[in-house]
């Protein structure tokens, strides 16, 4: 009778052990996978931090690479103008080193780093990726055109500002054309031509300096040719920058 009675105790146990047993089991692997996820979740979240931060990085070098080639090329561009008497300062602005105002070339370098971002950035958004002429040697032959419309804007001797105006706007679409020739590049020109155009009118509005032979809403007519193709020029240069690499010409 005894012996009976152990053996049922015995089966009566055995199923509560084998519970006890897989739910133990069960928690381990629960466990396990817990710390899987966890580790690969810190992965993922330290690559993408990683990688954020040479985002980032890499941004903050292009806009600064732009904003000096802005600020140099307005001053540049500014003193030939002065020199040409086609703008005018007030005296204690000419008697500074450079002969020129403080603020133009961090106006202009902020400028052109906007617009140099800008750039690819909607390139992307359009789904557009520009490839015609993506090498340093056409970017700098567009800097060289770009110096040389402006050059030409107060060398260049019309019987009126409106022929030197349709000149300077065929040059500078010949300077979309050869260099950019995209839709993205022609639209964000043609906004830069204008936002630009409208500051300048305020300023000069407003006295902070002038245009000898004003004759178009006391700026120059030809104006927005500069700013258009100005633009066309830094987001070429952004563009290039984003390319992250220097390519090779094209041999023929």
């Amino acid at each position: 009778m005894s012996r009976l009675e152990d053996h049922c105790w015995s089966c009566s146990c055995s199923p509560k052990a084998e519970t006890k047993h897989s739910s133990s089991g069960a928690n381990w692997l629960a466990s396990k996978a817990e710390e899987m996820m966890s580790i690969i979740t810190s992965v993922l979240s330290n690559a993408y931090l990683s990688l954020h931060d040479v985002r980032t990085a890499n941004l903050i070098r292009r806009g600064l690479v732009l904003f000096t080639v802005g600020a140099f090329l307005a001053l540049v561009l500014n003193l030939l103008q002065i020199q040409r008497n086609v703008t005018l300062f007030p005296e204690e602005v000419m008697t500074t080193l450079f002969s020129s105002a403080w603020w133009i070339p961090p106006c202009c370098g902020t400028g052109a780093a906007v617009v140099g971002l800008l750039y690819p950035c909607l390139d992307s958004h359009l789904g557009e990726p520009h490839k015609f002429k993506r090498e340093w040697a056409s970017v700098m032959r567009c800097i060289a055109v770009f110096v040389g419309i402006n050059h030409a804007s107060v060398k260049l001797d019309f019987d009126n500002n409106v022929q030197l105006s349709l000149t300077l706007a065929a040059l500078s679409l010949g300077l979309w054309w050869t260099f950019d020739r995209s839709r993205s590049g022609f639209g964000l020109g043609i906004t830069t031509a204008f936002l630009a155009t409208l500051i300048t009118q305020l300023l000069v509005y407003n006295g902070v300096y002038q245009y000898t032979s004003p004759d178009f809403l006391y700026v120059r007519s030809w104006l927005p040719c500069i700013f258009f193709s100005g633009g066309v020029t830094v987001g070429n240069i952004g563009r290039q920058l984003a390319m992250g690499g220097v390519e090779k010409p094209h041999m023929d």
